[in-house]
C-alpha cells in the first residue's frame, strides 16, 4: 500500500541527575523508581508484546545521558529492586486487608498483578532498561535519540558561548558513551532554539530536532507545508513543528483523554489515606508521607468524591481513545495530502512519562494505537503509517529551506518559565560558574592526576548545575528547597574543586574532597577527560 502521510509519535525521556549515596532512603530518588516502575517498565513490556505479536512500530524516543546514566547505575538499580519488593508487598498486604471489601478488593489484587508483569519485565531484561531500548533501536522501531548534556536551557547559556557547545558536544559524546550508539537526532531541552545556536547543533554531529509547533510555522521564510513537513536550516540540521490538535487531544487538562472520568486518579493514594503505621516502609523521614502507586478511584469529575477505579473499563477506554486518536491523524494527513505536494507527517511529541505515571493507562493507549494501525493498513483502510522522525528523512530528504524562528514550549512558548522572574536568580550563578571552569579549562586543560581529576569533576559539576529541571522546579514552586540546594551545592563544589586543581601542593585532604564528590556525583564516571575538556573549545 502507498503510503500519503505519516504519525511520528516522540517520546521525550529524561529525568535530572539525582543520586544520593550519603542517604540510605533519599525521597528524591523515588522519581527515578516510579518512573521505572509505572513508565518505563510498562512501556518496554508493551513494545515486546508488539514484537512478539508481530505487530510493526515505530516511534521515536530520546534518552537524555541523565537518565541513562542513572538507568546504569549499579546503586540505583539495587535501590529500584528494593523499592519494588517494597510495592509488591504493600500491595499484596493490601489484598488481605481488602479481602471481603466488593468495591475495593478487586483493585488490590488487580494491583498484586501488575507489579508482578513490572516485576518480570525488570528480571527479564535483567535491569537493563538502557540495553533494552537499544535492542529495539536495532531492531528499527525505535529511533533514540539524545539531548543536551545535561539538559540546560541552552537560549540560557548563550551569554558564555564555550557552556552551550559543551552541553551539545558532550550530550552526543555522553549518549554514546551510555548506549554505544552515535544518536543523529537532538531533543533541544524544553524544545528551546534560538537561531545563534543553530550551527552548533550542526556541528556537535546532530541532524535533525523537533521545535514547538511556532519555531517551525514563523520560520523565515515562512515554510509552505506549516508544521506538515520539516524545515532545513541554513546549518542542514531538519527541523519538525509539534503538531498542536495531536498534542490537545492528549495534554489538555480539559479536553485531554487522560482526564476521563474512568482513568485512574492520580492524586488520591494510600500513601495518605492509611495510618503510618500500617504502611510502615512507605512512610519517609520524621513521618512525611508518600506516593505508593496503590490508586483505588478514578477520576470521576470535578469533584472531591471519587468512585472505585476500574481498571477492565479504564483500559477499554484506553482502546476507544487509541482508535479516536488515530481517526483524527488520518483526517489531518488525508485533508494536508489533497492540498501539499510533500508527504505530510504529524509529529506528536509527549513527556514519556505521561504514560504510565500521569496517565496510569497511557502505555496501553500507545500500544492500542499501533495495533490498531497495524489492523487498519492492513485491511486497506488506511495509507497512514508510524514513522520516526530519522525514518521520514531518509525517505524524503528533500526539505524547504528556512530559519527556524525563536522558541520553546511551555507556558507563553518563549522560555519564560526558564528565564522568567522567578528563576531569574538562577543565572547569574549559572553564567559565572560556567565563566571560571572555562578559564579553568584554558589555563589547566593539560593537568592530570589529583588536579586532572579536579578539573574533570568541576566539569560534571557545572553540568549539573545547568540542569533546565532546577529552573523548572523554581518556577513552578514544586520542591524549590530541594532546588535550590542543589545550585548550592554543585556551585560549592566546582569553586572548592577549581581551587584544588590551582593549588601548588596537593593534600589527603584535597584527595578525601575529590573522592567524595566524584562518589556522589558520578555523572559520566568513565567518559574520558579529553570529549570532556576539548568540548569547551
Amino acid at each position: 500500500m502507498s503510503t500519503k502521510g505519516y504519525i511520528a509519535i516522540v517520546l521525550h525521556a529524561h529525568l535530572p541527575f539525582v543520586r544520593h549515596p550519603e542517604h540510605t532512603r533519599p525521597l528524591e530518588e523515588r522519581w527515578l523508581f516510579e518512573a521505572l516502575a509505572e513508565c518505563y517498565l510498562p512501556l518496554l513490556a508493551g513494545f515486546d508484546r508488539l514484537r512478539r505479536g508481530g505487530i510493526p512500530f515505530a516511534l521515536t524516543m530520546s534518552l537524555t545521558p541523565p537518565l541513562a546514566a542513572m538507568l546504569r547505575d549499579p546503586l540505583l538499580s539495587a535501590r529500584f529492586d528494593g523499592y519494588l519488593g517494597r510495592a509488591q508487598k504493600l500491595a499484596q498486604k493490601e489484598t488481605h486487608r481488602l479481602e471481603n471489601d466488593e468495591r475495593f478488593g478487586p483493585i488490590a489484587r488487580f494491583y498484586v498483578e501488575h507489579l508482578i508483569e513490572v516485576r518480570n519485565t525488570w528480571d527479564h531484561i535483567a535491569g537493563d532498561v538502557v540495553g533494552a531500548l537499544v535492542s529495539h533501536a536495532d531492531a528499527g522501531e525505535i529511533d533514540l535519540i539524545s539531548c543536551a548534556a545535561t539538559h540546560a536551557y541552552l537560549p540560557g547559556l548563550l551569554p558564555v558561548r564555550p557552556a552551550l557547545r559543551a552541553q551539545l558536544r558532550i550530550g552526543a559524546r555522553a549518549f554514546e558513551h551510555l548506549t554505544g550508539r552515535r544518536p543523529k537526532g537532538i531533543w533541544l531541552p524544553e524544545c528551546a532554539y534560538a537561531s545563534e545556536f543553530d550551527g552548533e547543533i550542526a556541528r556537535a554531529g546532530f541532524r535533525y530536532a523537533v521545535l514547538d509547533t511556532h519555531g517551525v510555522t514563523f520560520a523565515r521564510p515562512r515554510p509552505p507545508f506549516g508544521h506538515f513537513a520539516p524545515i532545513a536550516s541554513s546549518g542542514g540540521v531538519a527541523y519538525f513543528g509539534r503538531d498542536p490538535e495531536s498534542s490537545k487531544q492528549v495534554w489538555s487538562r480539559r479536553e485531554g483523554y487522560p482526564g476521563d472520568a474512568y482513568y485512574r486518579d492520580f492524586y488520591r493514594d494510600v500513601g495518605f489515606d492509611l495510618s503510618a503505621d500500617y504502611l510502615d516502609d512507605e512512610v519517609g523521614p520524621f513521618g512525611t508521607r508518600m506516593m505508593t502507586g496503590l490508586k483505588y478511584h478514578r477520576i470521576t469529575g470535578a469533584t472531591e468524591e471519587k468512585a472505585p477505579y476500574q481498571p477492565g473499563v479504564a483500559f477499554e477506554r484506553a482502546a476507544i481513545h487509541a482508535e479516536d486518536f488515530l481517526t483524527n491523524r488520518i483526517a489531518q494527513v488525508k485533508e494536508r495530502a489533497a492540498k501539499l505536494p510533500v508527504f505530510p507527517i504529524v509529529v506528536a511529541p509527549y513527556d514519556a512519562e505521561l504514560f504510565g505515571h500521569w496517565w496510569f493507562e497511557g502505555p496501553s493507549f500507545l500500544e492500542n494505537v499501533f495495533r490498531r494501525l497495524h489492523k487498519m493498513r492492513s485491511g486497506g483502510e488506511t495509507t497512514l503509517e508510524a514513522t520516526t522522525l530519522a525514518g521520514y528523512l531518509e525517505r524524503h530528504p528533500i526539505m524547504t529551506r528556512a530559519t527556524p524562528a525563536a522558541s520553546s514550549w511551555g507556558a507563553g512558548g518563549y522560555g519564560d518559565v526558564w528565564i522568567g522572574s522567578e528563576s531569574s536568580k538562577l543565572w547569574r550563578h549559572v553564567h559565572h560558574a560556567s565563566r571560571y571552569v572555562a578559564w579553568l579549562i584554558d589555563h589547566h586543560r593539560a593537568e592530570s592526576g589529583a588536579r586532572g581529576r579536579a578539573l574533570d569533576q568541576a566539569i560534571v559539576e557545572l553540568l549539573l548545575l545547568q540542569s533546565s529541571d532546577w529552573a523548572f522546579i523554581i518556577s513552578n514552586k514544586t520542591v524549590a528547597p530541594y532546588a535550590w540546594a542543589r545550585v548550592r551545592a554543585h556551585v560549592h563544589r566546582l569553586r572548592h574543586l577549581g581551587h584544588v586543581v590551582q593549588k601548588p601542593v596537593i593534600e589527603p585532604s584535597d584527595i578525601a574532597f575529590i573522592d567524595d564528590v566524584a562518589s556522589r556525583d558520578n555523572f559520566l564516571a568513565g567518559l574520558a577527560s579529553e570529549p570532556l575538556r576539548s568540548s569547551f573549545e
